[in-house]
C-alpha cells in the first residue's frame, strides 16, 4: 500500500515539474510579439520604451497574482480598480509632501485594502453572494472612500515613494523587484507549503476537499483577503511611480488582471493557477499595449486589443477544439484487437 502511495507522490511530482500549457502558450505569444515588434515597430523595443513599460508590466503582474488567487477559488473579483485608487489616493493624499508620513498613509491603505477583501470574502466565501455581485458593490463602496480622501483632486507622490517605486537598482526599475519578490513568495507559499496544497485542492475540487474536512468557506475568503494586499502592493508601486496620478488610476487593472490570469491558464471555473504565467501573461499584455501604441493606435484601440486577448485566452482553453473538426462520434478511440 506504502509503495503505491509512494508512486503515486512520485507521479504527480513529475507532473508538477513539468510546464503548464498556460505558461507554454504565454511564453511563445511573448516571442511571438518580440519578433513582431521587431520586424514592424522596433521602437516599441528600445531601452527607453522597455523601462519605461516595465514598471507597468511589474504593478499588473501583482494586481494579476491577487485576481489569480481568486480565480483559482472559481471566484472573480471587480474591486481590484477601487481598491488601487484608494491605496493610490491614501499615500498621495495622506503623505503629501512630507516622506514622514510615507509609512503612515501606507499602513492605513493597507488596512483599508484588507477591509475590503474581508468584506468581499465574508460575502462570497461564508454567505455564498455571487462574487460579480458582491465585488462590484465593495468597487462602489471603495469609489466613495477615494472621492471622499481626494475630492476627485490629484497630489504629487513624495521623493520618497518616487525613489522607492519609481527609481531603478541595478538598471532594473525596482517595481520589477518588488513584482519578482511577491510572485516568489506567494508561488512558494501556494505551491510548496500544506496550507497553499489545501489552497488548490479547494478550487480544484471542493467536495472532496470538504470530504476531507478542509474548511472550504474559510480558503474561499481568504483568496479576497489575500488578493486585497496584492493589490495594496500594486497601489502602492503605482503611486510612485506616477508623479501625479489621478483617483482613477485602478480602472484600467479589472480587464486587464482578469485577461493575464485567463492568458495565464488559469480556468475561469476554479482550480489550480500558474502564478508564473500570470505574471508573465501581464508582460505580454502590457508589452502589446506598447506595440500597439508605437503603432501609433488610439486608447480605444488598445483597449480593444486587450478585450480581444482575453477572448483568445477563454477560447484557447475552455473550447475543446477536437470537437469542431467534424469528428465522429468514437472516431480516434482505438478499437480492440482482432481475437
Amino acid at each position: 500500500m506504502s509503495v503505491g502511495v509512494e508512486q503515486e507522490t512520485a507521479h504527480q511530482r513529475r507532473v508538477s515539474l513539468r510546464p503548464s500549457r498556460g505558461l507554454t502558450t504565454v511564453l511563445i505569444a511573448l516571442v511571438v510579439l518580440v519578433v513582431l515588434g521587431t520586424l514592424t515597430a522596433p521602437s516599441s523595443l528600445k531601452q527607453g520604451a522597455l523601462l519605461s513599460m516595465l514598471p507597468f508590466a511589474a504593478v499588473l503582474a501583482v494586481a494579476a497574482i491577487g485576481q489569480t488567487l481568486v480565480v483559482m477559488q472559481g471566484g472573480i473579483d471587480l474591486s481590484v480598480a477601487g481598491t488601487m485608487s484608494l491605496v493610490v489616493v491614501i499615500i498621495t493624499h495622506e503623505a503629501y509632501g512630507d516622506n514622514a508620513k510615507v509609512l503612515p498613509a501606507a499602513l492605513l491603505a493597507l488596512a483599508a485594502a484588507v477591509a475590503a477583501g474581508l468584506v468581499n470574502g465574508l460575502l462570497i466565501g461564508i454567505f455564498g453572494l455571487n462574487a460579480i455581485v458582491a465585488t462590484l458593490g465593495t468597487n462602489a463602496l471603495l469609489y466613495a472612500g477615494v472621492f471622499a480622501v481626494s475630492g476627485g483632486t490629484p497630489r504629487e507622490t513624495t521623493d520618497l515613494m518616487a525613489r522607492i517605486a519609481g527609481n531603478s537598482t541595478l538598471g532594473i526599475p525596482n517595481a520589477v523587484w518588488f513584482a519578482v519578490v511577491a510572485i516568489a513568495v506567494v508561488t512558494v507559499i501556494v505551491k510548496r507549503t500544506p496550507a497553499g496544497r489545501r489552497f488548490e485542492a479547494v478550487g480544484a475540487n471542493p467536495f472532496a476537499a470538504l470530504a476531507a474536512g478542509i474548511r472550504i468557506q474559510f480558503h474561499r475568503a481568504g483568496a479576497y483577503v489575500w488578493a486585497a494586499v496584492a493589490y495594496w502592493l500594486a497601489g502602492a508601486l503605482l503611486a510612485g511611480i506616477i508623479n501625479k496620478p489621478t483617483a482613477y488610476e485602478g480602472d484600467t487593472y479589472v480587464l486587464a488582471s482578469v485577461a493575464a490570469v485567463v492568458l495565464g491558464g488559469t480556468s475561469l471555473l476554479g482550480g489550480r493557477g500558474n502564478l508564473v504565467a500570470s505574471a508573465i501573461a501581464a508582460l505580454f499584455l502590457t508589452q502589446l499595449q506598447q506595440y500597439v501604441l508605437a503603432l501609433g493606435e488610439t486608447f480605444a484601440v488598445q483597449t480593444l486589443v486587450q478585450a480581444a486577448a482575453l477572448t483568445v485566452g477563454v477560447a484557447l482553453y475552455t473550447i475543446r477544439w477536437s470537437r469542431l473538426g467534424g469528428r465522429r462520434p468514437g472516431a480516434g478511440v482505438p478499437r480492440a484487437a482482432p481475437a
